[in-house]
Parts: structure tokens; C-alpha cells; sequence
């Protein structure tokens, strides 16, 4: 029973740890800001507005050991979600488990350490693809080895469903990337083949359960069938216990809303009974979102909630008392067979490719993930999918819980930021320099070569090296990596046949580039900053290249800086930022300065993301000329009030709405 935890400063977060233990936690899910999951220092200029947000910043040795301060960590189960950087945050991890004098061997917990779905659905990405399947499998060869109860990856399907994944394509994509692995792992050499059982039996997954109960049950019994069979037949591995599929779950947070927020909890439960009826199919760890997350980050009180809610189950119900109560039933099974069936389907296209990674970097992967997406976006915008409180029955009583918004979610100090930056400088200052440098260029000469890179990287964190200089080191050898973005080969997923919403916004795209004397109104989607969510980024920027306008969109990962140089160079009458992690409050701002002093501040600019209504304020009081949050479903009504933006900005006259 987990909740996903760290915030602001390694203090604040050891401290929400072991109140979280005392209230009947059983195990650690650590939650690492983003220049952490990125592989950079919170002095990086891409780290400004980023630190704390979303997680714990850990920089260096002396980050990890105030996380973990008295929390005995050889009798911990800790989950990390980390994977550019996941070979670093073990190290820093096994270090700080010797200092308190544990048994390495005895070390329990996960490293998510999936890379691929980085590059379709998270964003947390570093590495091109070849060397990050090597961090990988080195991981997997020393863990196995020297840390036998550690899973060194978490194949996660999670946010994959997040980017739009079908059941059947969640199933399949997840099972391609661990053959992708464990394919690695078994032609790589540092593994002898008899070991591989041992290697299958430390693999696990992480997956995400929605609100459709039957369907999800019935996904992950098919998830156990396929894997029992691909370790079997692939792998021949003849132990049913090495074979047998783990998995934990984070039920989705894609399906939370803002609007009437408290009926996110009863989304919570039906989609964590979903995952634990099914015996045969039951989780083997559980983590809750919390029902304000839609709204920003939950509080403590909040994260209580959801524990509660699992012990609750666990010990008032008799729901765990049981053989599996789908057994035998024709509907399951004949849903199971079709999801299985469907999913083999996909991973052969995908084998033929020349498996995942090449899937990957053809584009292929991300661009079915945005098309179904994108359909997905459609049918809750038509009304064929309904969502309570958002596109029906949206009348509500007022909400106690939500009445002073500013309140309702955990706020991070802005503060925070100086002081661990302050807090990195001294550590620098007072290091042994040399070893530090000595440890980084062994690093760097492992990485040209073929050795397994973990005990460089012990050695790096025993010297007092910082995240961004183990990471930065790495990105000198191996390069960096940037994503195919899906958008331009997306197909169109909304009807513009004539009296539809869209054809309307069509035209008055149309009318406008006219009455602007341009051939298209060319708009520029930008992500600020570390945030990888790149989901809402790329449904505008597809809805709006189908409306008509020229869309500049270069991905993830860009500062203030390049954006404004982006809208310059590219004459853009409107720019678009997306920001889910909660540094729009430093990020859009910036944006806005750089425009003016570059003389475009008649540009209009909106904002997008998880933004508080005071933040909302604020922004709008900076001059952002619009604001859309998760409750702003219509994505054909935002495209169509970013047109009237641009109209006002360079004083056009309101178009006619015809009869």
C-alpha cells in the first residue's frame, strides 16, 4: 500500500515519509522533481520554476541521505519512479543503504527504468535510444547479481493509457518493450543464459487501471496469458513462479476532473477493484491518486484519503477472502480471448518493424498513440463518451471541499528553489574537487566502451557527483534525444462536414488570414521548461492544424528563451504553453517579458495545464490572453477562442456567428 510522495526539499519529504509509515504505509513511492528524472542540476537554466514542483530534488549523496534519515532501508520496499537517470538514483540509493550498514543483497524495491515509454508518453527522456537500452540491461546484470530481491524495471503501460492507449495497445506496447529487453539482456553477454529464469523473475510491471471495470480486469488477465507464454516460448523459462506476471498499479489519474472534483473518488475505487477482485489477475501493489489532482498537488490530508481507501478494502471488506470470482464466466473469457488476440496481432506489426525501439524511432508508436487520443478527445467532445460533471450533469451544489480553491492543494514555496540551490553551491564547494572529476572521466571512458557502467557510477556517487554532471557526462558520449511529437502524421479525428463546430472554426481561420493578408495564421505550441505531459500540447496543436492554421510545434523541453526566438522566426500570430507541473507561475511570465522586449508583445499568448484559479488570476493580470484548464474539454471552442485572440490582438472587427 503506497502513495506517491516527495515534494519541495529532501527534508520536507523524508518528514511526509515517515508520517506516511507511521499512519500504515507499507512501502515507499518516491516521486523525484524533474530536473532529477531529467539529469540536471536545480542550477540548469531548463531546472528554473521546475525544482520541487512534481517531486523530491536529490542532486547528490548528501540529498539522499536526508531523504532516507532514519528509515532503515534494508527492511524497506522502496518504488522509485525514475528512468533516464534510473542507474544513478540506484547508486545513490545502495550508498546511502552501506552507510546505515545494511545487507546490499537484501535491498527491496523497484526502479521504473522503462525507457520507452518515455519517448511515447512521459517525456522524461535523455538518452538516445540505443544507449538507453544500455543503462538498462547493465542495471538488470548488476541488480540480478548483487541485488537479487531488486526489480531493476518496471515495464509501465501507466502512461501510456494516459497518451491515449488502447487497452490492446497498451497490452502490446508494453509487452514489446520487455521482449526489447530481455532480448538485450540475453544476447548482451553479462547474463549467462541459465540465469535468464532469475532475470524474468525480477521484471515487473506497472500499469494503469481506468474507470471501465470489466474491460481493465479483463486487460490484465490477458497481460498474465501473453506473458506467461512470451517467457515460455521465447525465453524458455519452465518455473511457473519465474513466469508469473507482477505487476503494481497507479489507477488513472487521466480520468480525474476538475470539474466537481469529489466524484473523483468514487472513480478511484471502482478502478482499484478493478485490479484486486480477480485473484488470478490481482495487483501485487497498489498506489491511489488523490481526488484533488486535477486540481494541483494533493496535501497530506489528501494522500491519507487514498490510504485509507486500500485499507479499507484490505481490512473491512472480504473482498480478498476468495478464489477468483471470474472463473468460469463466458463474458470474461470471451473478452479476455479478444484483448489477447487483438494485442498479438499488434506486437507482430511491431516485431516486423524490427521491434520496439525501431517503432519508436520511425514514429510509428507515438503517432498511434496521438490518433487514439485524439479519438478519444472526439467522442467526449460529441457526448458519445460521457464524463459525469464534465459533459453531462454539470449542475452541481457548491462544494465544500473545493470552497477556498487556493487551499484545497498542497502549494510548493517558491523559496524552496534558492534554498536547494544554495544547498548545491556548498556542497560543490566543500567536495573532494579531484576525486569528483577523476570519478566523472572513468565514467566517461566506461561509456565509450563496452563495460557495465554501475560500478563507474558507485564510484560517481561515492565522489560527491551531482546528478546534472553524472547525466551530463553521459549525454558528452552518448548524445541527446528528441522524440517524434506524432503530431504530423496524426489523422483527423473530428468531423468538419458543413453546420459542425469545426467547419465553423475552419472558416473563421479562413476569414481571419485573410483579413490579416497572410496565406495561414500560423500558431506556435510551446512546452516551457522540464514538463514531458506533452498529451494536451499535441491534441491542440493536431485540432488546430485541422482548423487551418500552420502549427510550429518542437516537443518538450524548451526554455522561455527558445520559444520566443521560435515565434519571432516563424512570424506566429498566436503562442500556445503547455505546463502541468506546476511552474507556469515562473515559466509563462518569463515568456511574456521576452515577447516585449523583443517587440512582439501584441502577440496574444494562452496558457494551458493544471493552473489554480488564483494562478489563473495572476496570469491573466501578466497579459496571458486566455487560460484553459482540464475542465476546458471542447478543444474545437479553444481553438476557436484562440482565433478571436488573435483577431483582437491586431484590432479586427468580431466575426458574424451565422443564423
Amino acid at each position: 500500500m503506497r502513495t506517491y510522495a516527495g515534494h519541495s526539499t529532501a527534508e520536507a519529504s523524508n518528514e511526509l515519509y515517515r508520517r506516511n509509515l507511521a499512519k500504515g504505509q507499507t512501502g515507499l513511492s518516491v516521486a523525484f522533481d524533474l530536473p532529477t528524472q531529467t539529469g540536471y542540476d536545480p542550477d540548469h537554466v531548463l531546472a528554473r520554476g521546475e525544482v520541487g514542483r512534481v517531486g523530491v530534488p536529490v542532486s547528490h549523496l548528501g540529498d539522499m541521505r536526508r531523504l532516507f534519515e532514519d528509515i532503515p532501508l534494508e527492511r524497506m520496499n522502496t518504488s522509485m519512479t525514475i528512468n533516464a537517470t534510473a542507474m544513478w538514483l540506484l547508486a545513490l540509493y545502495q550508498v546511502v543503504a552501506e552507510e546505515q550498514g545494511a545487507d546490499v543483497a537484501r535491498l527491496q524495491g523497484t526502479t521504473q527504468n522503462d525507457i520507452v515509454k518515455e519517448y511515447l508518453s512521459r517525456g522524461t527522456h535523455v538518452f538516445p535510444p540505443g544507449p538507453s537500452l544500455r543503462l538498462t540491461t547493465d542495471m538488470i546484470a548488476y541488480t540480478v547479481s548483487r541485488i537479487p530481491k531488486w526489480n531493476p524495471i518496471n515495464i509501465c503501460s501507466y502512461h501510456l493509457q494516459e497518451a491515449g492507449a488502447t487497452p490492446v495497445q497498451e497490452i502490446a506496447y508494453a509487452m514489446s518493450t520487455a521482449i526489447a529487453v530481455l532480448d538485450a539482456v540475453r544476447d548482451g553477454g553479462q547474463v549467462p543464459r541459465e540465469r535468464m529464469g532469475d532475470v524474468v523473475a525480477r521484471i515487473s510491471f506497472f500499469v494503469n487501471a481506468g474507470v471501465r471495470f470489466v474491460e481493465e480486469m479483463c486487460k490484465m488477465r490477458a497481460f498474465g496469458r501473453i506473458w506467461d507464454r512470451v517467457t515460455r516460448e521465447r525465453y524458455g523459462i519452465t518455473d511457473v513462479r519465474q513466469r508469473r506476471f507482477r505487476y503494481g498499479v497507479q489507477v488513472n489519474s487521466l480520468g480525474l476532473t476538475e470539474a466537481q472534483p469529489e466524484n473523483n473518488v468514487q472513480r478511484i475505487v471502482l478502478e482499484m477493484l478493478g485490479v484486486t477482485l480477480s485473484k488470478d489477475a490481482r495487483a501485487r501493489a497498489v498506489q491511489l491518486p488523490a481526488w484533488n489532482e486535477a486540481l494541483g498537488l494533493p496535501r497530506p490530508w489528501d494522500q491519507q484519503w487514498s490510504l485509507r481507501i486500500q485499507q479499507v478494502l484490505a481490512h473491512e471488506s472480504d473482498l480478498l477472502e476468495y478464489e477468483d470470482i471470474f472463473d468460469g464466466s463466458h463474458v470474461v473469457e470471451a473478452k479476455v480471448t479478444e484483448l489477447a488476440g487483438d494485442a498479438w496481432d499488434e506486437m507482430d506489426r511491431i516485431r516486423q518493424m524490427g521491434g520496439a525501439l525501431a517503432a519508436v524511432e520511425s514514429g510509428y508508436l507515438k503517432s498511434r498513440l496521438v490518433a487514439s487520443h485524439a479519438e478519444r478527445r472526439a467522442r467526449i467532445e460529441s457526448g458519445e463518451e460521457k464524463i459525469v460533471g464534465v459533459n453531462v450533469y454539470g449542475t452541481t451544489e457548491p462544494n465544500p471541499l473545493t470552497a477556498d480553491l487556493d487551499t484545497a492543494v498542497h502549494t510548493v514555496d517558491p523559496a524552496v528553489e534558492d534554498r536547494v540551490v544554495q544547498s548545491l553551491r556548498d556542497w560543490r564547494d566543500t567536495r573532494d574537487g579531484r576525486r569528483s572529476r577523476d570519478a566523472l572521466e572513468r565514467l566517461k571512458e566506461t561509456a565509450r566502451g563496452t563495460e557495465n557502467l554501475m560500478a563507474a557510477t558507485l564510484e560517481c556517487a561515492r565522489a560527491g557527483v551531482t546528478t546534472g554532471e553524472w547525466a551530463g557526462a553521459l549525454r558528452e558520449v552518448f548524445g541527446e534525444y528528441r522524440a517524434p511529437t506524432g503530431v504530423s502524421s496524426a489523422p483527423v479525428a473530428v468531423a468538419a462536414e458543413e453546420g459542425t463546430a469545426l467547419a465553423e472554426v475552419r472558416r473563421r481561420v479562413r476569414l481571419t488570414a485573410r483579413d490579416l493578408g497572410v496565406g495561414k495564421l500560423r500558431f506556435l505550441v510551446g512546452k516551457p521548461g522540464l514538463d514531458g505531459h506533452s498529451n494536451g500540447a499535441e491534441q491542440i496543436a493536431v485540432r488546430a492544424r485541422d482548423a487551418g492554421f500552420e502549427v510550429v510545434y518542437q516537443g518538450i523541453r524548451l526554455t522561455p528563451e527558445q520559444i520566443v526566438d521560435a515565434a519571432l522566426a516563424e512570424d506566429v500570430h498566436a503562442v500556445g504553453l503547455s505546463v502541468l507541473s506546476g511552474s507556469h507561475a515562473r515559466l509563462v511570465p518569463d515568456v511574456l517579458e521576452r515577447l516585449r522586449e523583443a517587440g512582439a508583445g501584441d502577440i496574444p499568448v494562452i496558457a494551458g495545464g493544471i493552473i489554480p484559479n488564483g494562478d489563473a488570476r495572476r496570469l491573466r493580470a501578466a497579459g496571458v490572453a486566455a487560460v484553459f484548464t482540464p475542465k476546458d474539454f471542447d478543444i474545437t471552442g479553444i481553438i476557436g477562442r484562440i482565433v478571436d485572440e488573435i483577431r483582437k490582438a491586431n484590432k479586427l472587427d468580431p466575426l458574424e456567428v451565422p443564423a
